[in-house]
């Protein structure tokens, strides 16, 4: 990954923070950064902004960057998010992270003999409520936590209770170890939170050999000590946490204190964020699973032919701020097509064919036209196109009764055939339907390569590929997942899943297109001419079935939709 967080631009607010603690010599001139997932499930857009700053910051100021799990639940965690999340890490910072990354399950012993410290100490007890005691128990902003009976017992007493959680002599839910700290807290994280539980369950990299399992507050800051993390990075979520995890560190003695710093996390239009959500519209079959490219994770952007260069764009451009907003996905769209724009490889694909007939052209001749690989980029070089007599265009580039302003084939209007010739639309045949299944045409064979002699102009261009010569696919339309702005909105009663969006998968299934797409390789992307950024699908597309998706419209359809919309009202 490049050092794109640097780029020239105004510093924020964390790197104030890290270019004041540089100066001043604190931690030692180091820097050292984490990103730090739990492995429940696959990670989304929302998981790159927090990659893309970690990352960015260590690779700007010399600083040492972790790939962390927490992996402290072992009910909802599986090998199988673990190698889906390093995966997507290291793609989106484009680097090889062996060596870096680390589990929490590495630190269970450790954080074990801490939890022994406090109970020594009296600063933590065995409590007997069950979760709904617990939670019944809690006290409300005016009335404190009502305590369990361990509170009181002695720290020999909860330290031989701990030792038989651990041995396994009480079943899940019988006993919690809880931290001792304050019944009166304004603060509900400090009403003494439950720092180990019972679960019978194996651990997807310790196996069978813990049964007490640390909550994500106890580990939390433990995990960042021992990485000796300077600046660790959360979302504004955690920052009510913070004192929480301060006083696990101030109540240990000889360990490396790191210091918690909050940002807003990114929600962005016409997406849900939400883990749990995420996993409804997978195990109800809204989506065809986590990587469909129109779920909102990475691995879904990833198979729908997103860029990790556009998305680091995209988080550059958005910034790191401590106010929570809704950033509008047209930002991401954007910086997707800006990015392929200078990148993808150029290509004609019909996807609604309609035959295109020259009559004047002679029959059985074929030659080869030399098309532009990419305007934007020289160094990809041209390309040949075999032009015939029988080509296909779009349906939409003919109509036979156009208004004013239409600039593509109607009777006696003359066009241009993308990087081939002049020709002039002479009429069409039509089915017993009245379904037009052909246009006819005649070319002046002194234009060819798209230009004329005497200068005349033409205002329309479309674009073709031979019928004699096409390689047929099933191209994939994507589009928004939700049709409403915000379907996540805590103020509204509408499930969410109301506002799917029922045309955000439109599949075509013979569209045409030019030879040179038989060998699309999955790493390249390419703009199909006046359509779209297309790739090929990894999953489904086979050498003789080809799969493409739509990553990207040119123009941004939506934006035009709306604005009518807005105008009728």
């Amino acid at each position: 990954m490049t050092t794109d967080i640097s780029e020239s631009r105004s510093l924020n607010f964390i790197e104030q923070i890290i270019e004041d603690d540089l100066r001043s010599g604190k931690n030692g001139g180091r820097i050292a950064t984490r990103f730090p997932p739990e492995p429940n499930g696959y990670l989304h857009i929302g998981h790159a902004k927090s990659i893309c700053l970690n990352f960015g910051l260590a690779k700007k100021y010399g600083g040492d960057f972790t790939l962390r799990f927490d992996d402290t639940n072992p009910s909802k965690e599986e090998t199988e998010y673990v190698e889906s999340i390093i995966e997507d890490v290291q793609w989106i910072t484009g680097e090889d992270l062996t060596g870096r990354i680390r589990y929490a399950s590495d630190y269970f012993d450790q954080m074990y003999v801490w939890a022994e410290e406090l109970i020594k100490k009296g600063k933590a007890y065995v409590c007997d409520q069950t979760p709904d005691e617990m939670r019944d128990n809690r006290g409300t902003p005016d009335k404190p936590m009502i305590p369990s009976a361990g509170r009181e017992f002695s720290p020999e007493k909860n330290l031989e209770l701990f030792r038989k959680m651990r041995n396994g002599e009480f079943g899940e839910g019988e006993r919690t170890l809880r931290a001792k700290i304050d019944l009166f807290s304004p603060n509900f994280n400090m009403r003494d939170p439950v720092m180990y539980r019972i679960v019978n369950a194996e651990h997807h990299r310790t196996g069978a050999k813990w049964i007490i399992y640390p909550m994500y507050d106890w580990a939390h800051g433990l995990e960042d000590s021992i990485e000796n993390i300077t600046h660790s990075i959360c979302t504004l979520e955690f920052e009510h946490h913070r004192p929480l995890y301060d006083w696990f560190l101030d109540n240990l003695d000889n360990i490396w204190r790191p210091h918690q710093y909050e940002f807003a996390r990114l929600n962005l239009t016409y997406t849900v964020m939400s883990k749990r959500k995420l996993l409804e519209l997978v195990k109800g079959n809204f989506v065809t699973g986590w990587s469909d490219p129109r779920m909102p994770t990475i691995c879904g952007f990833r198979r729908r032919g997103y860029t990790p260069e556009a998305i680091r764009a995209f988080c550059r451009e958005i910034g790191v701020a401590k106010m929570n907003s809704i950033i509008d996905v047209v930002k991401l769209e954007n910086a997707i097509r800006e990015d392929l724009n200078k990148r993808a490889l150029r290509r004609m694909g019909v996807l609604r064919p309609v035959k295109l007939v020259i009559d004047n052209y002679p029959e059985g001749k074929t030659e080869q036209l030399e098309a532009i690989n990419n305007p934007e980029n020289e160094t990809d070089g041209t390309r040949l196109v075999p032009f015939s007599k029988v080509l296909y265009i779009e349906r939409d580039d003919f109509m036979e009764n156009a208004p004013k302003k239409y600039f593509r084939l109607t009777p006696g209007q003359e066009v241009r055939l993308r990087y081939a010739y002049y020709v002039t639309c002479t009429g069409c045949v039509k089915d017993a339907a009245g379904n037009v299944t052909e246009v006819h045409c005649n070319y002046d064979s002194e234009t060819r390569g798209g230009t004329s002699a005497d200068a005349r102009r033409v205002q329309g261009t479309i674009h073709w590929v031979s019928a004699e010569h096409a390689v047929n696919a099933e191209i994939r339309l994507y589009d928004r997942l939700f049709t409403k702005e915000n379907p996540d909105d805590p103020q509204d009663p509408t499930d969410y899943k109301e506002y799917l969006n029922k045309n955000s998968l439109e599949v075509i299934s013979d569209a045409r297109l030019e030879p040179a797409l038989a060998n699309a390789l999955p790493q390249e992307q390419y703009q199909f001419e006046r359509i779209g950024y297309f790739c090929i699908d990894s999953v489904d597309s086979k050498p003789n079935n080809l799969v493409f998706n739509r990553t990207v419209s040119l123009r941004d359809s939506w934006a035009k939709i709306e604005k009518k919309d807005n105008q009728k009202k």
